[in-house]
């Protein structure tokens, strides 16, 4: 399969990129499963006028035959970017769904550091269910060095908890592959009236 930009690619985003040549792309921000024990639905037109739905996907992770042999995988997998994280993950979560979860996206991860540019970076947007244990495995495919930023990003309104606090923030993880990574500023002109204020 070519690369081409401004494209869409359907399938399995591991198989789909390992068609890819490396570094050729600029910069991913990715929005994955968080992890997050819940179930989403898709809706698409009207019976009888009721938005009809369909299972989407379903972001609850399970310790299965599959997530043992990609944990296995990794950490025989000595210099694997993503391995000396998934070792001391395990020892921490054991076989558990949240390794589940964490094995599949170090596979992705690494895929995409080969397949960024040299100036390139990446966004990974999650949430605080996963979001500690998803620096650890990036920090490790990226090198802590190439860490810049945790951005917090606030909804408009926070998802409840009876038993807590209410969750009202997501994270996003910036990296770089390396130092000479584009960075465009975003900043906009001071108004009149807000120049007006410091004369």
């Amino acid at each position: 399969m070519q690369f081409k930009t401004n494209s869409l690619y359907y399938g399995n985003c591991l198989e789909v990129m390992q068609q890819w040549p490396d570094q050729c792309i600029d910069l991913i921000y990715l929005d994955p499963p968080f992890n997050s024990k819940a179930n989403y639905n898709q809706t698409f037109g009207k019976g009888n006028g009721v938005p009809a739905q369909v299972r989407a996907f379903t972001d609850t992770w399970i310790w299965n035959d599959a997530a043992a042999q990609r944990t296995m995988d990794l950490k025989n997998a000595v210099n694997h970017p993503a391995h000396k994280s998934i070792v001391g993950l395990h020892t921490i979560l054991g076989d558990s769904g949240m390794l589940a979860y964490l094995t599949y996206m170090a596979e992705r991860l690494a895929m995409m550091k080969n397949k960024l540019k040299p100036t390139g970076s990446i966004y990974l947007h999650c949430d605080p269910t996963a979001s500690h244990y998803l620096k650890m495995v990036m920090d490790c495919v990226f090198r802590v060095s190439s860490f810049r930023n945790e951005i917090t990003w606030k909804r408009h309104e926070s998802h409840n908890n009876a038993k807590g606090y209410g969750n009202i923030a997501d994270i996003i993880l910036f990296y770089v592959v390396g130092n000479n990574y584009i960075w465009n500023q975003q900043c906009h002109k001071y108004s009149d009236a807000q120049l007006g204020r410091y004369k």
